[in-house]
């Protein structure tokens, strides 16, 4: 067992272990595991400083996850954008292949929360070759975005598998794999590792930083491995409430971001999200954030600002010229021209 598997399998995964670290009561959070597990690595747990800090919100239950609200599970309708299980194919050129169901740490806000409840993850099952069929018979599709959870879960060899048998397929121009291991579990990223990803170029890393705690030796190093080894990676932050949603902590994050050379590339707005309300706020306050960065740092620093479309209907750069603010109500053109209606629901 590798050195990132032992520390993968001492994860926090109980409210006993989670006690045994933090004075806190374990009742009210029970049903919260219950419904959406918890799991925290040792590394990451290592980062909190206090309770309630930016990283115990991101990785510790909340009762506010249980809260009754309107939002959807499935906001940007992944289950009927798939034609195969595990394929998401919502713009023509690219697809979402997801191969993994589990993540090192379960971020408490993720857009997939209500089905990444797995521990042990997927196999590699007749599945996913349906889904590669699917991609070998569709030649529009360029760009193929390995996700899940989290691909880099996976062994070296059953990774280099699925890529192996991408790789295969001719139209396939570039790979990208979305992981939060550099950030949740940087041992993750051992030479081995970028030995073999450097076999199959082009292939790009996006990553996820959200805060600059989270911006240690540990995690530069596991960029700079990869960046060395030819890989470019991007930077895709969610903009969370009480976490990030100040101008001094996100121009203190995307300069952190450049100085070990990964490059910020979204700042997502809050998805509509069931069990997320309290980690959302404005795109009011999107904007100030966006505004305070402009003109005040390196332009590399700067991300493009989006919202994901309900409906499947992709991702729209919040911009003065695409959208318009009414209240609570937002009005977005998307990438066919057409106007979209947002609901700005805010967290309490």
């Amino acid at each position: 067992m590798e050195r990132w598997q032992k520390s993968l399998a001492a994860s926090i995964t109980s409210l006993e272990e989670l006690v045994g670290q933090f004075q806190i009561d374990p009742g009210p959070l029970k049903p919260v595991i219950d419904r959406y597990p918890m799991r925290i690595t040792p590394y990451y747990l290592s980062l909190i400083r206090e309770i309630g800090d930016p990283i115990w919100r991101q990785s510790v239950p909340d009762t506010r996850e249980l809260e009754d609200d309107s939002l959807p599970s499935d906001p940007l309708n992944e289950v009927e954008s798939s034609p195969t299980p595990r394929l998401i194919h919502r713009y023509p050129d690219r697809v979402v292949l997801l191969v993994s169901s589990t993540c090192a740490t379960f971020c408490r806000f993720c857009m997939r929360k209500s089905w990444l409840r797995n521990p042990e993850g997927f196999k590699t099952d007749d599945s996913i070759d349906a889904a590669l069929e699917y991609i070998e018979r569709t030649p529009a599709i360029r760009d193929v975005i390995l996700s899940g959870g989290d691909p880099l879960l996976f062994s070296d060899e059953l990774l280099e598998n699925i890529l192996r048998k991408i790789r295969k397929i001719s139209h396939v121009e570039i790979v990208r794999i979305g992981t939060r291991a550099p950030v949740t579990l940087p041992d993750r990223i051992t030479h081995r590792l970028c030995r073999m990803l450097k076999l199959y170029h082009p292939l790009y890393v996006n990553t996820h930083f959200n805060h600059p705690l989270e911006m240690t030796p540990q995690c530069a190093r596991a960029c700079t491995r990869l960046i060395d080894s030819g890989i470019p990676v991007g930077n895709q932050t969610v903009l969370l409430k009480d976490i990030n949603d100040d101008p001094a902590v996100m121009k203190q994050l995307m300069q952190m971001l450049l100085t070990i050379r990964v490059r910020p590339y979204y700042l997502h707005h809050m998805d509509l999200v069931q069990g997320t309300r309290h980690f959302r706020t404005s795109v009011e306050q999107g904007l100030k954030i966006m505004a305070a960065m402009r003109g005040f740092t390196s332009g590399l620093a700067i991300p493009y600002y989006v919202i994901d479309l309900p409906e499947g209907k992709g991702k729209v750069p919040i911009l003065p010229e695409n959208v318009k603010i009414d209240g609570q109500r937002l009005y977005l053109r998307n990438h066919l021209g057409e106007i979209i209606e947002y609901p700005d629901v805010a967290g309490e």
